[in-house]
């Protein structure tokens, strides 16, 4: 089975894309669950850690949170949510926070804006100008957050392994094409596959048991073996090395893990 990643834009039929899907593969439907697993981690009451998520990054500041800290935790919540697999997810970036995972379908539900303002007229009660702006601002917070925080443009349909318009394609004719892609063979969860969605949770768990106290740190995992890259002086790294053996004891699946100071980062560290 796969696990489904839904970008959207409010007004354009993604949620309710993503919850007909789940319902016909019965898989779980994640987005909220996330933010509130995430809250915890970053010790932010929910309330806030929805508007960080809604408004520019800079919001992440009056928390004192760091930018790093905020996706390193929310990424946690994620992968440790979607680890069994058979999920569909349409919160923030789920393309990116589990990029490299082979068995992850990366959807982008697009809608024309005359028909996400009718939308929003209609839900909300308002004028068709007061709509537009609404949707304007909403698309440019989206859009500062994902370039702000991944150096990505969730527009970029190089992201998506399906990009689908809603409009003379209906919501029936999205969640049709969903579910048979998902079917694919390229999609289903291998041994292999499975393996690097493992290794990605022991990355992350890792990552957010130090981040707060390390903000320049990297991380790999391959097969439970965990590398940790820093830029940090000596004197810092030792302090790393230290913590990084204990949490080899508090973390299980970890068979061995030791720390690279000042040595260039893979590009697939998280």
């Amino acid at each position: 089975m796969a696990i489904i990643t839904i970008s959207r834009g409010s007004y354009s039929k993604g949620k309710e894309v993503a919850e007909k899907v789940a319902g016909q593969l019965g898989y779980e439907c994640l987005s909220r669950e996330v933010i509130l697993d995430a809250s915890g981690q970053c010790h932010i009451p929910e309330i806030k850690m929805i508007k960080a998520i809604h408004d520019a990054p800079t919001i992440l500041e009056r928390f004192n949170r760091s930018k790093q800290t905020f996706i390193t935790c929310y990424q946690n919540a994620l992968v440790r949510r979607v680890q069994k697999d058979n999920v569909v997810y349409h919160g923030l970036a789920g393309h990116l926070l589990l990029s490299g995972v082979p068995h992850v379908l990366k959807v982008r539900i697009i809608a024309d804006m005359s028909d996400r303002i009718k939308n929003e007229m209609s839900r909300e009660g308002i004028s068709e100008q007061k709509a537009r702006a609404s949707l304007q601002k909403d698309d440019q917070e989206r859009r500062k957050w994902t370039q702000t925080l991944y150096e990505a443009d969730p527009w970029n349909s190089a992201l998506y392994d399906l990009v689908i318009h809603i409009h003379k394609f209906t919501v029936p004719d999205a969640v049709d094409f969903i579910c048979r892609a998902a079917a694919l063979e390229q999609f289903k969860t291998t041994r292999e596959a499975q393996q690097k969605m493992d290794d990605l949770s022991l990355a992350s768990q890792v990552k957010t048991a130090l981040v707060e106290s390390y903000q320049d740190i990297a991380v790999t995992c391959e097969y439970g073996n965990v590398l940790i890259y820093t830029r940090s002086e000596d004197h810092h790294t030792h302090k790393l090395e230290t913590k990084a053996r204990a949490l080899a004891k508090e973390i299980d699946g970890i068979h061995h893990i030791e720390v690279h100071s000042k040595v260039a980062i893979p590009p697939n560290a998280i």
